[in-house]
């Protein structure tokens, strides 16, 4: 889920002098729609938010529940309390399962640690509505379906000239997610595809 040719950045070499950031890969189950007198069966799920308008960076782009991490926290803490703080998950009731491949976010001078948990019981989430405009909440089995893989050319400049790149994106609920969190979200799935099979 990089865009390609990806100029100026390179998946397996971080430059010095990044800020850490972390963010949670939350699972948990929820239920969809149900026939009458019959209740609906529960499935897996990864919430995602649309970041809120007011924010400094990446205003109205789709993420995991994160952000900095304090120079006293690890990155698991780090995920948990901002999960808690974005959208009410409490941290106890969160089993953590290990972390992703750290991704480089260029635009804001990032190191993102995505961390997987996951709770048994679908969060009362409680939105902090300044930090995240809405909720997305993606069955898993969704993510397996090649259809929501989209493609756009965007233009960049990059020493002088404009290059053109193909942007991939999953096109999930009216939303385009791209970047740190299609790539974080994309090595997800296909880690769950593989435990599966």
């Amino acid at each position: 889920m990089a865009p390609h040719p990806w100029v100026g950045w390179d998946p397996y070499r971080h430059p010095e002098g990044l800020r850490d950031g972390a963010a949670l890969v939350l699972v948990y189950p929820h239920a969809l729609g149900g026939s009458a007198g019959a209740p609906a069966p529960r499935e897996p799920h990864v919430l995602l938010t649309v970041r809120g308008s007011k924010l400094r960076q990446h205003t109205g782009q789709v993420s995991f529940p994160g952000g900095a991490v304090d120079a006293d926290e690890s990155f698991e803490t780090a995920a948990l309390r901002e999960a808690s703080e974005e959208v009410g998950v409490a941290p106890a009731s969160v089993r953590l399962l290990g972390r992703l491949t750290p991704l480089h976010i260029p635009v804001s001078g990032y190191l993102l640690h995505p961390v997987v948990g996951i709770v048994d019981e679908r969060p009362d989430f409680r939105i902090a509505e300044w930090e995240v405009a809405r909720l997305l909440e993606v069955p898993i089995a969704r993510l397996r379906d090649r259809s929501i893989v989209k493609r756009e050319m965007r233009s960049r400049e990059h020493d002088g000239r404009t290059v053109q790149l193909n942007w991939p994106y999953f096109d999930l609920d009216g939303e385009k997610v791209w970047g740190a969190t299609a790539m974080a979200l994309a090595e997800f799935a296909a880690m769950v595809g593989e435990a599966a099979e």
